[in-house]
Formats: structure tokens, sequence, C-alpha cells
């Protein structure tokens, strides 16, 4: 009975492991599109402007930094599990080495993130510097039958479990309760905006391109397709909205290049 508590510590672990493999998942999908991309037109680096070696090295910064975490819940599922094996004579001191060494692992795994690499500290405090900005958000949970993408505030970045916390300012009137909601959210639902002041942060979209955008006078985001793309870097995307609810589409919409941003791999509208 008294080991009840610590299976649900292990049960609640395994979660864990499970959300990080699935926020892997959409990572690795991504890198494999960019490699793909690369075999097929490697010329494109060379075009100004592109900004695909610098995305990729993102993609597998973000997947090592993930598959760091997993390695290290592993080890903590694996101290736990060691913890609750029955004692007994004959294994006792081999029990007590293997977790002596199990304590080693995890030691070993906390000092490797606390000498993280320069480009995996800059990409956190990069996370961490979007406190006080807007940016999009993602509220609904892996298995929901569509996406739900929405304009929130963030608040605070845990650098340890790698979440945001975020505020919802403008719910909408068919929301429970009203007023303000705050959430945690996992680096996966987030996307930041391009910089207003610095055009050249946003990605060029071509015309056809599936994108995520902001649809004018609302704090709501939706899949649009690009119609006209910018011809300056200051100049706004003319868009097409989907109408999920009509089966057609919206009337074209301008909308400043500030607001959009990339449609995420395997979106559910």
């Amino acid at each position: 009975m008294s080991s009840s508590p610590d299976i649900g510590k292990i049960l609640d672990k395994s979660k864990d492991l499970d959300r990080l493999r699935n926020d892997l998942e959409p990572v690795l999908q991504e890198i494999n599109k960019m490699h793909k991309k690369l075999q097929s037109t490697p010329e494109v680096v060379e075009k100004p402007g592109d900004n695909s070696l610098s995305k990729l090295k993102s993609l597998y910064t973000l997947a090592k930094e993930i598959s760091e975490n997993e390695v290290n819940i592993s080890n903590q599922l694996l101290g736990q599990l060691d913890a609750l094996i029955p004692s007994g004579p004959p294994g006792q001191q081999r029990r007590r080495i293997e977790g002596s060494e199990q304590k080693k692992k995890r030691m070993k795994a906390d000092s490797d993130v606390s000498r993280m690499t320069p480009s995996m500290r800059n990409h956190l405090d990069a996370l961490a510097s979007l406190k006080g900005e807007q940016v999009a958000a993602r509220v609904t949970q892996e298995d929901a039958d569509k996406d739900e993408w929405f304009i929130v505030k963030v608040t605070h970045f845990d650098r340890e479990t790698r979440e945001f916390e975020v505020l919802d300012e403008e719910p909408g009137d068919d929301e429970e309760g009203g007023g303000q909601r705050k959430y945690k959210l996992p680096m996966s639902h987030i996307i930041s905006f391009p910089k207003r002041n610095d055009p050249s942060s946003a990605q060029d979209f071509p015309p056809g391109k599936h994108v995520l955008a902001v649809y004018p006078s609302t704090t709501a985001l939706y899949k649009a397709t690009v119609v006209l793309p910018r011809k300056r870097k200051t100049d706004d995307y003319i868009l097409e909205f989907d109408d999920d609810e009509e089966d057609g589409s919206l009337p074209q919409r301008s909308v400043p290049f500030h607001r959009v941003v990339a449609l995420p791999v395997g979106h559910r509208q």
C-alpha cells in the first residue's frame, strides 16, 4: 500500500515522457520536409533572404533539447523503479550499487543541461525574452478534432519544464466565465510573430502558400492562402481565408506581414 503514491509519481512522469515524444514528432516531420526541400533544390540556400539553413539549425536544436529531456526523464523513471524493486539479502548490495549508478547518471544528465551549448542557451534566452510579447498560441489538446490558435500575451517561460504561461486577454463572448484566461503551454504550442519594426525578420510566403494569419479586427488565427506576396518588406499580404463552416472562401483581406506565420505541421481546422 505504501508504494501507491510512488506508482502515481511514475505514471505522472511517464505522461511527461509521452508529451515530449508528441512534441518531438512534428519537429522531426518538419526536419524531414526541410531535408527533402534541400535535396530537391539545394540551390535555394544561395538565394538572397533564404533562411533554410538557419531554420534547419533551429529545428535540430529544438529536437536535441527535447531528446535530452527524454533522456533525463527516462533516467528519473529508472531511478524511481529501482527504488520500488523488492529488497532482499542476495541482491541488496547489487541494488545499492545500481542505485548509486543511477544517481550518478541523473547528476550527469542535470549537469549536461547546465552545460548547454551556446546555441541552446541562446534559444532559451530568445524564448524567455518573449515575456510581455504577443504570440500565436494553440490552446487545444494534442488529440483535439481541430486546432484553435489565438493571440495571447506571454507572462512567463519556465526554462526547466520548457513551458510557457500565457494570458488570453480577449477570450471572446462565448467563453465560459468570461474575462481573461490563463494557460500553461509547451513550446510546440507557441509561435512568435515577426517583429513589426524589423520586416526582414518575417518569412517570405509565395502565392498559393498556406499560412496561419490573424483575421482582421479579431484575435483569432485562421488558415489562409497567400494571393499576393509582399513586393516590399513592409508591404501587407493579400490573403484568402478558409471558411471551414461554409466550406468555401471568405473575401480577400489585407494582413500586415507581422501578423502572418507559417502554417504549423499537421494543422487541423
